[in-house]
């Protein structure tokens, strides 16, 4: 991740662009995750469906790429340690949303809450 994150900021600094603010990087990644839920609008395809979609795998690679390497930006740009960052929250989203539960959840019955519902209801509660 180290040398990702060195490579992103000599892109940066070669071009004049390591002033950026960071809330232009943010806009800049809405856009670009605006463009990729645009290679979806419409449809309602399987993870399978999309795997085998040629054309439609190409148009994500690219819009993907957009949003990781602008998050990859306004990351080093704050000198944050990108992959400290992601440990962290995936250790709690871990805890919030215990693997066995959720998999529980998928047998619930039919018009009843997620227990991924749920948590999230009782998280947001926490913060209010």
């Amino acid at each position: 991740m180290k040398n990702l994150e060195k490579k992103i900021y000599k892109h940066l600094r070669d071009r004049g662009w390591d002033k950026l603010r960071p809330s232009d990087l943010a806009k800049s990644i809405i856009i670009e995750g605006a463009e990729l839920l645009e290679i979806f609008q419409w449809e309602n395809l399987s993870l399978e469906e999309v795997k085998k979609d040629k054309r439609k795998l190409e148009e994500i690679r690219n819009e993907l790429a957009d949003v990781l390497i602008y998050a990859l930006e306004i990351s080093v740009l704050l000198d944050l340690d990108t992959e400290k960052i992601i440990r962290r929250k995936l250790t709690y989203v871990q805890k919030k949303y215990p693997a066995k539960l959720m998999r529980e959840d998928k047998e619930r019955e039919p018009g009843t809450e997620s227990a991924y519902w749920q948590i999230k209801k009782k998280y947001r509660k926490k913060k209010a």
